[in-house]
């Protein structure tokens, strides 16, 4: 079954408020690229980010998922959306900007696919274009991984996600996330959805090492805005393409 086949009903509901997220997109966009005329999203999901951004450039989303694309088509009607792998694409053309936010690449379970990813990305940025990254921590995922299931109660049914982590021989951080919602169809039935999906987390040097090959680094921090380590809740980075 395809990621978020199910769960992409639920997945604005249960997942964490993007505004922080969109505001981190606007702000290194005002900082390193303001006067952007396009922007496409790696991963863009319902379209939540999409939709809070205040940029006045060219919105396209890029999404593997066509129940999420589904949502986003109604979230953005504006913005330009397409199916297809965010670390294998084509799009033909440049943008001013290019975000991959929300612990998006994570969910690429190999490094492999973290570097095609990169190089996709500088084939699709325009000269001193931007990329703007955040990535889930080895730590992070550590803690998710210690952590009681959550349970979620909304209104129409219950979600619980359960994470379970483990680190291989190569220092690569591997969580599993079991995800059910209880969806209620009638005062005494409910439905249940069951999905499981993947992350990864890399060393942050190792990050660095994929960046570093047609990229500057301008700007590396955590949640508060100092610097990242590997026990950070997350890394942003804002990079530039060169050559």
């Amino acid at each position: 079954m395809p990621a978020y086949e199910h769960f992409a009903a639920f997945y604005d509901i249960v997942m964490d408020d993007p505004g922080p997220r969109a505001e981190r997109v606007d702000t290194a966009i005002e900082r390193f690229r303001p006067d952007a005329g396009s922007l496409l999203e790696l991963g863009c999901g319902t379209g939540a980010i999409l939709a809070r951004l205040n940029t006045a450039a060219e919105l396209t989303g890029l999404d593997l998922s066509p129940e999420m694309l589904a949502i986003a088509g109604r979230t953005v009607p504006g913005a330009h959306l397409i199916l297809g792998d965010m670390s294998d694409f084509d799009l033909g053309r440049r943008f001013d900007v290019i975000i991959c936010v929300f612990d998006s690449i994570n969910h690429l379970m190999n490094v492999a696919a973290w570097a095609s990813l990169m190089r996709c990305v500088h084939a699709h940025l325009a000269d001193d274009g931007i990329f703007v990254l955040d990535v889930n921590t080895i730590g992070e995922l550590r803690r998710l991984g210690d952590e009681l299931p959550w349970v979620y109660d909304f209104d129409g049914g219950t979600a619980i996600i359960d994470v379970t982590f483990a680190e291989d021989a190569h220092g690569v951080g591997v969580s599993d996330w079991d995800l059910r919602v209880f969806e209620q169809v009638n005062a005494s039935r409910y439905e249940l959805h069951h999905e499981r999906i993947g992350e990864i987390a890399l060393p942050l040097d190792r990050v660095r090492r994929l960046a570093a090959d047609g990229f500057d680094l301008l700007d590396e921090v955590d949640e508060e805005g100092l610097p990242a380590t590997d026990e950070s809740v997350k890394a942003h980075f804002v990079l530039r393409r060169v050559n």
